[in-house]
């Protein structure tokens, strides 16, 4: 039996590549634009969880952080 897990992604662009991460498990992946850089997460999770359990999913709250460095 398959379910849908609702994780959540960060994105950042670094470089040429935009770099997506799931918060909730080791995963990453890449691509040329947000969308390629997401389905390619997904894909990854996917082929992730074929191994892995799937975790216990708990709302994330997202901020943005400031941190002043010298």
């Amino acid at each position: 039996m398959t379910h849908a897990l609702h994780l959540t992604a960060a994105v950042t662009h670094e470089g040429e590549w935009y770099v997506a991460r799931c918060l909730q498990v080791e995963v990453t992946s890449q691509g040329d634009s947000v969308e390629d850089a997401l389905d390619n997460l997904r894909e990854a999770l996917e082929l992730y969880f074929e191994d892995a359990p799937a975790p216990e999913v708990t709302d994330v709250i997202t901020a943005p952080v400031e941190v002043r460095v010298a």
